[in-house]
């Protein structure tokens, strides 16, 4: 395929485009954050351009195929920066939570001396679904899949020697999305920061949760009301922190296919912003601080295609649907993890291929912050060997590869501006499907989202089974000495015994009538129509805990009972 370098074009009117779009979009973005290097070149001392577009005369474009447009320039097919990672890399942010406040806090410290850009903090169960850790439903989950935070001396000793003001924060927490958040906000005043400084993004995604995940508490109207209160809050005192992050990445780990993945993420979006317009919120200035994660799986060319089409759909939807021309709005910007679900406990080195691969399609397809999983996860919890070397794939491919010297490289290549366009039309045909049906709560509620997701579930996994699908180590090239090893990081047995006994401590030194005149303003409040958030920033100030907060919350909202799903 022929290109052509950003300059010395043959064609004037393109000339004269890029000439444009170069002194309008690109030159401002380089002033704004320059670029990383005076001069990009190859390893042979070719000089790159910071873009390439098709030739008129190539041949090989399909003429009736969109003009993938340039990066920086609605509907962004090509990136939502003219420079993308020629000024920035994208933020390198490793998930990390397990057992106590105290031990996480540990390989965040671990995490940032390597190089990590941000903090990502996974919760234990009974923190998502919103269970002190010495309530009965907690017994046997406290630390085991991420860190146990009940209080605000928890978030404290979780964040201990963290700037709050320099390190962005993201916390996978969704039903108890709102308590988590007010949480960080009373840390911040209680170290004298202000929390308009704070960056970061609360996930508080819940039609996922109820769709393809599991960790909800609530019922979908009330959990609805908590997620818009989260936005009208942050939209008046947290400037700077994503009050959602609206979430593919577990919907394709549930088993969808990535033109699902697409489609229910962005129709999830669409009921969000729906929301806040019922709320009387403004939905452009709500669009603005939308975030969005994603899954990066195996198919490289689809992965990369997807994140584009992702882009250029959601761009054009909130013309379409909400009347949204502002161009910042309009830009999908999103996080990626690689997919832990085609990782393998056998010959578990192998992952770290997957990992590599998956990580170059996010990156190729623009991503703004990225997760790379460890190659041991199919075995236990990360060791703190695979989590540096998780950290350093992304370090190779920032600094080593070369694919960040120009701005979507692929960008022109036949193959993947056809699967752009054949992944933006399958998803938006999903979409119109959930939208006949009333949304995506109404959706969810009927159980098409959990049969579709499930349908595709069980198609890969015969698939894999009649070897039509090739899982290195698993249904071919097995090795007959292969046998994981057993749980290398096991939770201590006694941890759940230390959480209770703290929670105790903590319970007895707080100030008993300060607790129930918080409480009862916080149900008082639930009954009515008024924004919770402040209520429940103020509960954990005096020392009302998650489980507390929920409980209260739940007598009001009631309890959300899953649908069997055929």
């Amino acid at each position: 395929m022929k290109t052509r370098r950003m300059a010395n074009h043959d064609d004037p009117a393109q000339s004269d485009s890029l000439n444009q779009w170069k002194e309008k979009v690109y030159l401002p973005q380089t002033e704004a954050t320059p670029e990383r290097k005076e001069e990009f070149l190859t390893s042979s001392g070719i000089p790159i351009d910071p873009l390439y577009v098709h030739r008129e005369d190539s041949g090989v474009a399909d003429s009736d195929q969109p003009d993938p447009g340039l990066p920086g320039v609605a509907p962004f097919t090509r990136g939502i920066h003219a420079t993308m990672f020629r000024s920035r890399f994208w933020t390198m942010r490793q998930y990390a939570g397990f057992s106590s406040a105290r031990e996480t806090n540990l390989r965040f410290r671990e995490l940032l001396s390597q190089g990590q850009m941000g903090l990502s903090v996974a919760f234990d169960l009974p923190t998502q679904i919103g269970y002190d850790p010495d309530h009965g439903m907690s017994e046997g989950e406290v630390g085991k899949v991420g860190v146990s935070i009940a209080t605000l001396d928890d978030l404290d000793l979780l964040l201990d020697g963290i700037p709050l003001d320099r390190v962005s924060i993201s916390m996978t927490i969704n039903s108890t999305a709102s308590i988590l958040l007010a949480l960080l906000v009373a840390l911040a005043r209680r170290r004298g920061v202000s929390p308009s400084s704070l960056r970061g993004t609360v996930q508080n995604d819940i039609l996922k949760e109820y769709a393809a995940r599991g960790t909800y508490r609530f019922p979908e109207v009330p959990s609805m009301r908590l997620i818009t209160d989260v936005f009208g809050f942050a939209s008046e005192h947290l400037p700077r922190f994503n009050p959602i992050s609206v979430s593919g990445y577990h919907i394709r780990e549930a088993g969808a296919t990535a033109v699902q993945e697409v489609a229910f993420t962005l129709a999830n979006a669409v009921s969000y912003l729906d929301a806040a317009k019922a709320a009387g919120l403004e939905v452009e200035k709500i669009a603005r601080r939308l975030s969005f994660f994603f899954n990066a799986h195996n198919h490289f060319f689809e992965e990369v295609a997807k994140f584009r089409a992702a882009r250029r759909l959601w761009a054009n939807l909130l013309v379409e649907r909400f009347d949204v021309t502002d161009e910042k709005a309009r830009a999908l910007r999103f996080h990626t993890q690689t997919a832990g679900s085609t990782l393998t406990s056998q010959q578990s080195d192998v992952n770290v291929v997957r990992v590599t691969m998956q990580a170059l399609a996010a990156v190729l397809g623009g991503t703004q912050s990225l997760h790379t999983n460890s190659r041991d996860e199919a075995l236990s919890l990360p060791t703190r060997e695979a989590a540096t070397l998780a950290l350093r794939t992304q370090q190779v491919i920032a600094h080593e590869s070369g694919v960040t010297d120009c701005v979507d490289p692929l960008g022109g290549c036949p193959y993947v501006e056809t699967l752009t366009d054949q992944v933006e039309a399958e998803a938006r045909k999903l979409m119109e499907k959930v939208s006949d049906l009333g949304g995506s709560v109404e959706a969810i509620r009927t159980g098409f989202m959990q049969r579709e997701i499930h349908a595709s579930a069980y198609r890969q996994q015969k698939a894999i089974e009649t070897e039509d699908m090739i899982v290195v180590g698993v249904n071919k090239f097995v090795m007959e000495e292969d046998h994981p090893p057993h749980d290398r990081t096991r939770i201590a047995a006694s941890l759940q015994q230390e959480r209770a006994e703290e929670l105790a401590a903590h319970r007895k030194k707080r100030d008993d009538g300060k607790v129930k005149a918080a409480r009862t303003a916080l149900v008082g409040a639930a009954k009515g129509t008024e924004n919770l958030m402040p209520l429940i920033v103020d509960s954990v100030e005096v020392g009302v805990t998650l489980g507390e907060i929920c409980s209260d919350l739940e007598s009001v909202f009631g309890e959300h009972r899953e649908k069997v799903v055929f």
